[in-house]
């Protein structure tokens, strides 16, 4: 039996929080790809090793999302470990069971639920922090809405500006210009569901004891970026389908309008240290685009269905964390 304050249960938090950080990346694979390899830019190899190296990348470039994380959910200093444990291994196994069957469900909803649920088994309700879960809650609402309207009005743009053109030179523009709006996905999502883990990480350090302030590690922040990286590299190609293809058809012309949209919306609230689902983002931006050529080109059944997905997110990971608390506390007393 392992004490639940030993630096060997720490290891195994840290150990199940990396797990949700290569799971986050194996679903969300196709939040960076999707739409890059639905229209052939890229092939699926190719497009999955930029999407890990720029996966990487983002991570690494601040902290403001990991620090919100750490602070924003729970009361960091009305937890323990156990806590954390739950919360993590509550999100890591939701998240692979919805890549088990290429449903693209939020990450952070996950996590945020995850940990809240444990937090709220262990000391009941006034644990949770209500100024900072009310700014991540009001993120993850906006973003897909921003992104949603942010892609409608860059591909109506587009065809006002391109209508002389032929169809030929804008798909031969265009397969170029995707190339860089994929790379500038995967950067923004490293940028902020990288940044989830580090928090979660932090947050497990910090109640062992072995750092004064929530402040980021360096090692944190560099373990992080190439687990999430090398989730994506191993990533979800059921759950690309679902995005790239199921969804709307799409040609180079609105991968670009929909990555570019979803992008520019995540690396905003990553530079305003707001944790958003870069699923929702992605997914609603694909919707928004698609609704520019007719609402007969949205598969509208398949985008029910990955809501159903996300609203089941926030009831199950909370009851899982608080499940899996009390499972862990039982095992490590």
């Amino acid at each position: 039996m392992i004490e639940s304050s030993s630096l060997t249960f720490l290891i195994i938090v840290i150990i199940i929080a990396l797990a949700f950080e290569f799971a986050n990346g194996f679903n969300d694979a196709a939040n960076a790809i999707a739409t890059v390899v639905s229209t052939r830019v890229m092939s699926p190899l190719s497009a999955v090793i930029m999407a890990a190296v720029f996966n990487f990348v983002g991570a690494i470039t601040g902290t403001a999302v990991a620090k919100a994380v750490a602070k924003g959910v729970v009361d960091p200093d009305g937890i323990t470990q156990v806590v954390v444990a739950g919360g993590v291994a509550a999100a890591a196994l939701w998240v692979f069971v919805a890549s088990r069957f290429g449903m693209p469900v939020s990450g952070s909803h996950s996590l945020i639920a995850g940990v809240a649920g444990s937090g709220v088994a262990h000391s009941g309700i006034d644990v949770l922090q209500g100024a900072g879960l009310t700014r991540i809650l009001e993120g993850l609402v906006l973003s897909p809405i921003l992104g949603f309207l942010l892609a409608y009005l860059v591909m109506l743009i587009i065809y006002w500006s391109l209508r002389r053109m032929s169809p030929a030179k804008i798909t031969l523009i265009f397969s170029k210009a995707q190339m860089f709006t994929a790379g500038w996905m995967a950067f923004s999502h490293g940028s902020n569901d990288a940044q989830k883990t580090m928090g979660i990480i932090t947050l497990a350090l910090f109640t062992y004891g072995s750092i004064e302030v929530l402040d980021v590690p360096l090692w944190v922040i560099i373990v992080s970026g190439l687990v999430m990286g090398a989730g994506t590299y191993f990533g979800g190609f059921k759950v690309i389908r679902t995005l790239g293809v199921r969804i709307v058809t799409m040609r180079p012309i609105h991968g670009f309008a929909a990555e570019g949209a979803a992008a520019g919306v995540i690396t905003m609230a990553s530079r305003l240290g707001i944790p958003i689902s870069t699923t929702h983002t992605i997914t609603s931006s694909i919707l928004g685009m698609g609704s520019t050529r007719r609402l007969s080109a949205v598969r509208w059944g398949v985008a029910r269905s990955i809501v159903y997905a996300w609203i089941l997110t926030f009831p199950i990971c909370a009851l899982l964390g608080a499940a899996l608390y009390h499972l862990i506390n039982l095992v490590a007393i």
